[in-house]
C-alpha cells in the first residue's frame, strides 16, 4: 500500500488522483476534514466519478509531527510519497516552518526506515538548491548549497528537510528528491499556492517585476514522482523545471489567458525595497502578517535560470508546455468562478 502525506494540498491532491486512477491501493494523511472537500473537488476537474474515485482512498487523521497516530498509517506501507509540507516566507513563521518541514520530515523518516519502508519519494523545492554566483549559467543538481547566503525561512527549512531524508538513505531507505519550480495547478487559489498568483492577475495587477525563474506543470511533477518510484533509481535529487521564464512573461501570459489587462508597471528594486521595510515595520508596531520579506524582495529581480535536462536523460522525461499549463489552470479558475 503506498501513503502520501500531505494528501489535501495541491501536489497531495493531483498525486491522489492520478494513484486511484491507475488503480493503486492508498492510504492518505489529514490534519483537518473540511480540507477533504479540496481533494473532491481536484478529482471532479478530471473525473465524473470523483466522489467514488475519493471513496477509493483511506483517509487516517494525523499530524506529521504526531508520532503515534503515524505509527498507525505506517502499518503495511510499501512506499511513501511525502509531500506535508509549510510555505511561508514570513521571517516570524521561522519555528512553525522548522516544526513542520524540519521535524516533521524527520517523523516520516524515522517511521519509513522502521517500518522497512521499500521507498520515499520527497518532494522539496528549488529553494533548496544553491544559486550560481554567474546568473547566467543554469543551477543544476550540484550546486551547492550556501549556508551563509541570504535564504529565505522557507529555503532553510527545506534544505534542512532534505538533510533528513539524505540521512534516511545512510540507514537504509531508498529515497528519491524532487525540486519542482513554481507549480502551476488549480483548485488551490488562496494563501503560498501559485494558484493566488492566478487570482491576482484576475483581480488586477498593477505592477511586474522582472526576475526569472523555473516553473512546471503539477501532473510533470506527479508523473516525474510516480515514474522515479516505480524505477530502480535510489538516492538521487531531480530538479523539475519545464521552463525557465521571467516573472513578467509568467503575468502577461496568465491575463492574457483570463481576459484581462496586463500590470504594466514594473516595480523597480527601490521600491519593492522600500516595500518589505514598510512591511517590517507594520507588522512590528500593530502585528499586521508579513506579505513581503527582504528574500522576496530579492528574488523578485534576481535571475535564477535551471537545467532540466537530468530528469530528460534518465527517464527520457518529456515536459509540458508551460503555454499548455497556463492555459488549462485559467480554464479551471474561469469555470471555478462561475460557481
Amino acid at each position: 500500500m503506498i501513503l502520501v502525506t500531505g494528501g489535501t494540498g495541491l501536489v497531495g491532491s493531483h498525486l491522489l488522483y492520478k494513484l486511484v486512477s491507475n488503480g493503486k491501493n492508498v492510504r492518505a494523511i489529514y490534519r483537518r476534514k473540511k480540507t477533504l472537500k479540496r481533494v473532491k473537488h481536484v478529482f471532479s476537474y478530471f473525473s465524473n466519478e470523483a466522489d467514488k474515485l475519493f471513496n477509493k482512498i483511506e483517509w487516517i487523521e494525523a499530524d506529521i509531527n504526531d508520532v503515534p497516530k503515524l505509527q498507525h498509517a505506517f502499518v503495511n506501507i510499501t512506499n511513501v510519497y511525502h509531500c506535508a509540507a509549510f510555505v511561508s516566507f514570513e521571517p516570524d513563521k521561522y519555528k512553525q516552518l522548522r516544526k513542520i518541514n524540519i521535524e516533521g520530515t524527520a517523523n516520516i523518516v524515522n517511521l519509513s526506515v522502521a517500518y522497512e519502508v521499500n521507498k520515499l519519494c520527497y518532494v522539496s523545492s528549488i529553494a533548496a538548491i544553491g544559486h550560481n554566483e554567474d546568473e547566467q549559467k543554469l543551477i543544476n543538481e550540484k550546486t551547492a548549497w550556501n549556508a551563509e547566503a541570504d535564504n529565505s525561512v522557507y529555503a532553510i527549512t527545506k534544505y534542512g528537510a532534505e538533510l533528513e531524508v539524505w540521512r534516511g538513505s545512510q540507514e537504509g531507505l531508498n529515497i528519491v528528491i524532487v525540486n519542482p519550480g513554481i507549480i502551476l495547478g488549480a483548485g488551490y487559489w488562496n494563501g503560498g499556492s501559485s494558484g493566488n498568483l492566478f487570482k491576482k492577475v484576475y483581480n488586477g495587477m498593477r505592477h511586474y517585476v522582472t526576475g526569472i525563474t523555473g516553473y512546471i506543470y503539477v501532473f510533470d511533477v506527479i508523473d516525474a514522482m510516480i515514474e522515479l518510484m516505480a524505477s530502480d533509481i535510489r538516492n538521487e535529487g531531480f530538479i523539475l523545471v519545464s521552463e525557465n521564464l521571467s516573472f513578467k512573461d509568467f503575468l502577461q501570459k496568465v491575463a492574457k489567458e483570463l481576459g484581462i489587462e496586463p500590470p504594466k508597471k514594473e516595480a523597480k528594486p527601490w521600491l519593492l525595497g522600500l516595500a518589505w521595510r514598510l512591511d517590517w515595520l507594520t507588522h512590528k508596531i500593530i502585528g499586521k502578517r508579513r506579505s513581503i520579506s527582504k528574500q522576496n524582495a530579492k528574488s523578485a529581480h534576481s535571475i535564477t535560470q535551471y537545467d532540466n535536462s537530468k530528469l530528460i536523460k534518465t527517464l527520457n522525461f518529456q515536459y509540458t508546455k508551460i503555454d499548455y499549463a497556463i492555459d488549462k489552470v485559467c480554464q479551471l479558475y474561469l469555470k471555478d468562478l462561475e460557481k
